[in-house]
């Protein structure tokens, strides 16, 4: 296989970006960054009262990301805090301040530095539209809200959250609109990506398909 250079992997709250982007980074022996955790972990901060200029570089030396089995567990120096970004109210509070263009500036430079020379697995919402504009490889993950829905459901419940079906529709059809319609890196496929609707798809056919791409392009 040639060497790959970056992947991204772009689309709505709950599509399994996050999902897909670990098992091609575990499969290709990539390098990995999960976008959403970056501004969860600045909206984490926030709420504790730390000042915005001092959030990217604390980001940046007590944060590890660890690759366990299907999971990304994210340990601030030795606390491991992966529950509590997942929290909704974590996740509503930086959905708002990715819309600010303060906040995407500062993180813009953090997220680029994940790249090794290994190659990179990118997901979020404007990996192949912004931050990584020269991937090799733009996929564009998308599911029907109520798919979605469902799937944040069973992932919030499994971790003990009370969570209430209809408000998640209703939350993740809001968060849609406004990643979409902002005006600051909307929500939005690149020019050159593959689009998947993974609505009647499991995870395991995602990845197939996914698969099938990459030695497309690579092979």
């Amino acid at each position: 296989m040639n060497k790959i250079n970056v992947i991204t992997i772009d689309g709505p709250s709950a599509s399994g970006k996050g999902s897909l982007a670990r098992e091609i980074a575990k499969i290709y022996n990539l390098s990995i960054l999960d976008s959403g955790s970056l501004y969860r972990l600045y909206a984490y901060f926030a709420q504790e009262g730390m000042k915005s200029e001092l959030i990217s570089n604390v980001i940046q030396e007590n944060i590890e990301f660890k690759l366990c089995d299907q999971d990304m567990i994210i340990m601030n120096v030795d606390k491991d805090i992966t529950d509590d970004l997942r929290s909704e109210n974590i996740a509503a509070f930086a959905s708002e301040l990715s819309s600010n263009r303060e906040v995407r500036n500062a993180l813009f430079d953090l997220q680029r530095s994940f790249y090794t020379e290994k190659g990179l697995v990118a997901d979020g919402r404007d990996m192949g539209t912004v931050v990584f504009r020269d991937a090799k490889l733009k996929i564009y993950l998308t599911a029907s809200a109520e798919v979605r829905a469902k799937r944040r459901y069973l992932e919030l419940q499994n971790r003990g959250q009370e969570v209430n079906m209809p408000a998640l529709i209703v939350d993740i059809e809001q968060r849609d609109l406004k990643d979409s319609s902002r005006e600051l890196s909307p929500l939005l496929p690149a020019d050159d990506a593959h689009i998947i609707d993974s609505s009647e798809m499991s995870l395991e056919e995602v990845i197939c398909y996914t698969k099938n791409l990459i030695k497309e392009e690579y092979l």
